[in-house]
């Protein structure tokens, strides 16, 4: 394959290690940004569609629970495509995914034009510019630094929600929601052109060489855990640890996008101007930042299984500052619910992820860490598209926070109660 190929081609002048690794870092920032952060600007699109064509809630969000169930289900054929084919091959799939679904999506009149290209195309783009991929390219370059790369890379779903949030309400105010689609779509697929004039090459033959450098000194250390045993999808499957970390992304998703999605509306719902809501849970994006850099601080202070255990208690505490805020609204609450729910809600993912690619590492490991990450796919979905449903049943977001709150509380078990997660 061309792919493979041009690990190895003897007349091209390699960068220095560190300034590629460094560019390879902010790539992976970058897509990172356009993937979550499209995917994440749907929080307010859903009042403008839903008003525009008179659907349920639960109706609407079953097109961001179809892209949620798209980017899981897909992970592991996502993950085996970069084993095989390398980044170019699957960065550039999914920036075109994302920028067709998105401009498509300004000519949609039904729910199954909307799911298709906001669900499944969108949902199969932010798969290809997601987590899988970054951590599988990332994992080769900083190696035991993994969980601090990771958290820059998952910061930028933060700086996705700070910028696109906003932006696109700017857009739908100044020209409706359509045209903001078409104009987001645009500016995604001229983006395309740059990524694949990248000298991919070069990062190829760099990122060989620091595989090897890393392999020859994991050839050096004695094998005495499980993290030295040579993984297969299927061996991966019998051991405890994949599905604890599968129980971990599933229930913790549900938690996190049963809210997430739901925040904007429920912002506004609750007496704020639709900017000031946007711009509110825009402002988690900064947060979202900190929390990553506290909790990778905390790994190396106190542990990894401490740091991750803290997050949750502050997502807990960030949920139920959200349901005060209904009863009691002011900017205090309001805060208190930014700050903890939105700097934890990604904070976890850096360790969680580091502790995947620790335990099954290996030549299979895209395709295994991609399979964990049907978990986190299969939440979210179910977590956008049940609240929807409880808020329609219900008329209330009473059921929908308790239901979140339940199924973080649920996310946490396995870092209290599986060995291979503790140590």
């Amino acid at each position: 394959m061309a792919a493979e190929q041009s690990f190895a081609h003897p007349d091209i002048t390699p960068f220095k290690p560190t300034r590629i690794a460094w560019m390879v870092l902010g790539l992976c920032f970058l897509l990172a940004l356009l993937g979550r952060g499209m995917g994440e600007t749907f929080t307010v699109f859903l009042l403008p569609i839903s008003n525009d064509f008179g659907w349920a809630r639960a109706d609407v969000i079953s097109i961001y629970a179809l892209a949620s169930l798209s980017m899981g289900l897909s992970s592991p054929f996502v993950g085996r495509l970069f084993d095989f084919s390398g980044p170019r091959t699957v960065y550039g799939l999914g920036l075109l995914l994302l920028g067709a679904g998105v401009s498509l999506a300004a000519f949609a009149n039904t729910l199954w034009q909307l799911q298709a290209c906001m669900g499944v195309a969108v949902g199969l783009g932010m798969a290809c510019l997601g987590n899988v991929p970054s951590s599988l390219l990332l994992g080769r370059w900083f190696g035991n630094r993994l969980p601090t790369a990771m958290a820059i890379v998952y910061s930028a779903n933060g700086a996705g929600v700070l910028t696109l949030v906003p932006l696109s309400q700017v857009l739908i105010d100044h020209f409706e929601w359509r045209n903001s689609y078409h104009l987001l779509g645009s500016v995604l697929l001229f983006l395309l052109i740059p990524l694949l004039l990248l000298p991919w090459r070069r990062i190829a033959k760099q990122t060989a060489r620091a595989s090897g450098e890393a392999a020859v000194k994991a050839v050096a250390t004695p094998a005495t855990t499980i993290s030295e045993i040579e993984w297969t999808l299927l061996s991966a499957m019998r051991h405890h640890a994949f599905w604890a970390l599968f129980s971990t992304f599933f229930f913790t998703a549900i938690g996190v996008y049963t809210i997430g999605v739901q925040v904007v509306a429920y912002l506004i719902e609750s007496g704020f101007p639709p900017l000031q809501a946007a711009s509110a849970w825009g402002l988690s994006g900064v947060v979202l930042v900190i929390g990553m850099l506290t909790v990778s601080w905390l790994d190396t202070l106190i542990g990894r299984r401490r740091a991750i255990l803290f997050s949750y208690g502050l997502t807990t505490l960030g949920i139920v500052c959200l349901w005060l805020l209904s009863r009691f609204p002011n900017l205090w609450l309001l805060g208190g619910f930014l700050v903890c729910f939105g700097s934890t809600i990604g904070s976890r993912g850096p360790l969680i992820t580091a502790a995947a690619i620790n335990i099954f590492h290996g030549k299979r490991v895209g395709t295994i860490f991609g399979t964990i990450s049907i978990g986190s796919g299969l939440g979210s979905a179910l977590g956008a598209l049940v609240g929807g449903l409880i808020h329609d049943w219900s008329h209330s977001y009473d059921l929908v926070i308790a239901f979140a709150l339940v199924n973080v509380l649920l996310g946490m078990i396995p870092f209290l109660t599986v060995r291979a997660l503790r140590e």
